[in-house]
């Protein structure tokens, strides 16, 4: 069974009944339970679960879960734009191939660069983006970027187009161990709405992607859904449910979610049809923590510093670090358009102390390949 086959189960679901029907007991049974359903799922992302008694206790169950899990740690990591060139035409995103902004390319030397930059912070754990136009970054171009990068960090990880089987296996013997894709929306007719040109318009070839990356090998596997472009509850109950589906079958595969959601500096034009507000966005967190215990919840500086801060006691457990989202935007050289603009600008001593000011120890490296290997 493949994760769309489970998706098609829900395709005459009433979500809106499904949510007006939940009880309070219904919501004390999730937070409490320890193997939560589908069901459960339902019950902690109701409009009825938001309400302040019942995010206080999802909110201390979180915290409690997320200890015991994870301890009391932060794992850094920080972004690499290598190219910004998309032949995509996303309505949402700065990088539309329609839209008129500076383009660059990093050269091989300039990608070491920026890598000699960030890895003098201090941080072990790099995430490398482009654009999606393969005929300007191809395989060759991305498997020695990810050899110049393997030199100073110990964990590389990928956020490009998505690709075959075999080039994930190329790409892990080059040595990325993780990867990170998000579906954007899981709401099959807005995935055609918003993605009106290129590859990412197949929303099949896309959903299908992260798993291709687990059968690959990859270490870690982080998904999300942007939270905005369709109605925001069930946009993250199938967020949760490809987690799970993923977590299930692929026991070697660390997974993890993120929360991307619009900020008020990245909409332009294009404006969310569903904006998530703050107290759903926490609500959104604390229901997966206690759904997927065991699994990751990166934040990124798309929220705001308070947001982050108050996040790291009760769910987050990755967190941006001094982040750039210009190609080129950590060395000295020419900066091109940012991708979206951050919210939470702190650079990496600063957000060192903001953990350690929490109570909670910064982690810059977790894992080595040579382990791995």
């Amino acid at each position: 069974m493949a994760f769309y086959d489970i998706i098609k189960q829900y395709k005459d679901f009433d979500f809106v009944d499904a949510f007006a029907s939940i009880t309070d007991a219904d919501i004390s049974r999730a937070i409490h339970s320890e193997n939560l359903h589908g069901q459960d799922m339902l019950a902690l992302l109701s409009p009825k679960a938001a309400e302040p008694v019942w995010m206080e206790e999802m909110a201390e169950e979180s915290r409690r879960r997320t200890i015991q899990y994870f301890g009391r740690t932060i794992q850094l990591f920080a972004p690499i734009y290598i190219s910004n060139f998309c032949s995509n035409r996303c309505a949402y995103c700065g990088f539309n191939t329609q839209n008129n902004i500076s383009r660059r390319k990093l050269t091989l030397d300039e990608i070491e660069e920026e890598a000699k930059a960030i890895s003098a912070t201090g941080l072990q754990n790099i995430l490398m983006l482009t654009g999606e136009a393969k005929t300007i970054t191809p395989m060759e171009y991305l498997l020695d970027a990810v050899k110049i990068l393997r030199r100073y960090f110990a964990s590389v990880s990928i956020e490009i187009f998505p690709m075959d089987t075999d080039e994930y296996h190329a790409m892990a013997r080059a040595g990325v161990d993780g990867l990170t894709l998000f579906q954007e929306t899981y709401d099959e007719k807005i995935y055609k709405e918003v993605h009106l040109g290129g590859k990412k318009r197949d929303y099949h070839y896309r959903l299908d992607a992260p798993e291709r990356g687990a059968m690959a090998g990859f270490r870690s596997v982080n998904i999300g859904a942007l939270l905005g472009l369709g109605e925001m509850r069930s946009e993250f109950f199938f967020t949760a449910l490809h987690a799970q589906y993923l977590a299930d079958n692929y026991l070697d595969t660390e997974i993890a979610i993120s929360l991307p959601r619009f900020n008020p500096a990245e909409c332009g034009d294009f404006k969310p049809r569903y904006p998530v507000e703050d107290r759903t966005f926490v609500q959104f967190l604390l229901a997966f923590r206690l759904f997927l215990p065991r699994t990751g919840i990166t934040v990124s500086t798309r929220e705001n510093k308070t947001m982050r801060d108050n996040l790291m006691g009760i769910g987050a457990t990755k967190l941006s670090a001094g982040v750039s989202t210009s190609v080129g935007g950590y060395s000295d050289g020419e900066k091109s358009t940012p991708q979206f603009d951050i919210s939470d600008q702190r650079n990496v001593p600063e957000m060192v102390a903001a953990i350690k000011e929490h109570g909670y120890q910064p982690v810059h490296k977790d894992w080595d390949r040579g382990i791995w290997a």
